[in-house]
């Protein structure tokens, strides 16, 4: 099964404690490589390996990936507020001291003492990856799956086309084909027409055998039988190929390299006008669907 490597994918959760709401999108585009960046906050950025870990695990091998990670906090976790007893002890002696010293009027209380914030310490949660990990997860799970069905769906179409112009190519290369045999049968009739017209008004016999010597020379030289059969070949191998699983954008670029070589041959080989157009538009067509191979994983 062909995947594109043209994709997106979104996906928006809540952390199953309800702390934290995550939106995870994932886009990608062709790459040679497997070439994936990822944006998170940075209370998540030591999370970063372990989302290129996840999507390669779930069969991404090409392309460049591109994953945003957004989080908005609904409600701090196990944050608490601690006295610091011994500075706050130190702090309440020197406002008695300030008072008795200068004779002030006395209006120490808790709302006095707690506008010094240094008495307090704030206090949150140690860093937790697998409880952080597990809370991304509930967002980038639905967001790959997304990513990947849309690779999926691209990849489908993309190769239902490439495969339809396939057929078309065979068609095209079996009128190549006819084309070819119909001038190698008719080579030495052409040949002896063409040798009267010059010898017209000489009396000198044509040798049949000479005839029939050139006419073997030309169809050994102008024969594609053996470019037509490979052709035939690379078309069941890329066919093939298509239907397999794995990822075969590369090696389909490949056999599509061959097909072209082998095209360019037979427009070599053959000076026909008609089979001189036909090779024209396979070679058109064989660089539209290298344009599409391009973005096939």
């Amino acid at each position: 099964m062909s995947k594109s490597m043209t994709a997106f994918g979104r996906a928006r959760r809540t952390s199953p404690d309800g702390a934290r709401d995550i939106t995870v999108e994932i886009k990608s585009v062709n790459s040679r490589y497997f070439d994936c960046s990822v944006k998170l906050p940075r209370s998540l950025s030591h999370l970063e390996e372990k989302v290129k870990s996840y999507l390669s695990e779930k069969g991404v091998s090409r392309g460049k990936i591109e994953v945003f990670v957004t989080l908005d906090v609904i409600a701090d976790r196990e944050t608490s507020v601690r006295l610091d007893v011994g500075a706050a002890k130190s702090y309440i002696s020197a406002l008695f001291a300030l008072r008795d010293e200068f004779g002030l009027k006395d209006d120490i209380s808790v709302m006095t003492v707690a506008q010094n914030r240094d008495l307090f310490k704030v206090c949150r949660a140690e860093e937790d990856a697998d409880r952080d990990w597990k809370d991304l997860l509930t967002a980038l799970a639905p967001a790959a799956d997304a990513f990947l069905e849309a690779r999926r769906r691209e990849g489908e179409a993309l190769m239902a086309d490439i495969v339809s112009k396939l057929e078309g190519l065979r068609s095209v290369t079996a009128k190549i084909k006819e084309l070819s045999e119909r001038n190698i049968a008719e080579y030495p009739e052409k040949l002896t027409e063409r040798i009267r017209q010059l010898l017209d008004g000489f009396d000198i016999e044509i040798a049949e055998q000479r005839i029939l010597t050139e006419a073997a020379i030309f169809a050994d030289r102008a024969s594609i039988d053996e470019e037509l059969v490979r052709l035939s070949s690379h078309f069941d191998a890329f066919e093939e190929t298509a239907r397999d699983d794995a990822p075969i954008g590369r090696k389909l670029d490949f056999m599509l390299q061959e097909i072209n070589r082998e095209t360019n041959t037979i427009g070599s080989k053959s000076g026909d006008l008609e089979i001189a157009k036909l090779v024209v538009d396979v070679k058109a067509e064989l660089e539209k669907i290298r344009e599409q191979i391009q973005n096939i994983e």
